[in-house]
């Protein structure tokens, strides 16, 4: 059964943008900031310190409007991982209003080289409950 990752946000008088809700931007910071602390989460206890994550595509379909001071709920999962990509989805939720939904594809790179390197079992096994 797949888990989800939750992370709770506050929406901040930086996050509004000048039709008074929170500017697209800010969810895009929200989801790296989700993908991070979930990752970090995750690798604790997996000595997993020879990779980091990059993105190459976001995909986000914004459905409602949140405002400054609303509570705001981060739900992540992971897609399909293979080679040497991951899928990352995250909804976004004030209550149980879907705010944004979006799908980020994720490339593992080696720390020090910068290159892109196949996603092997250890990392495999790290992710598996949340896909």
């Amino acid at each position: 059964m797949m888990q989800k990752f939750s992370l709770e946000l506050t929406i901040h008088k930086e996050d509004i943008d000048d039709l008074n809700h929170v500017n697209n931007a800010v969810y895009v910071k929200w989801m790296n900031d989700v993908a991070k602390t979930h990752w970090t989460l995750l690798s604790k206890n997996h000595n997993l310190d020879d990779y980091i994550w990059v993105v190459s595509r976001h995909e986000i379909d914004y459905k409602s409007e949140a405002f400054f001071g609303d509570k705001i709920t981060a739900k992540t999962w992971v897609g399909e991982t293979r080679g040497v990509t991951s899928e990352r989805f995250i909804a976004f939720y004030k209550n149980e209003v879907l705010l944004a939904k979006a799908k980020t594809i994720w490339v593992l790179l080696d720390a020090k080289s910068f290159r892109p390197v196949r996603i092997r079992e250890n990392i495999l096994k790290v992710l598996e409950p949340f896909k």
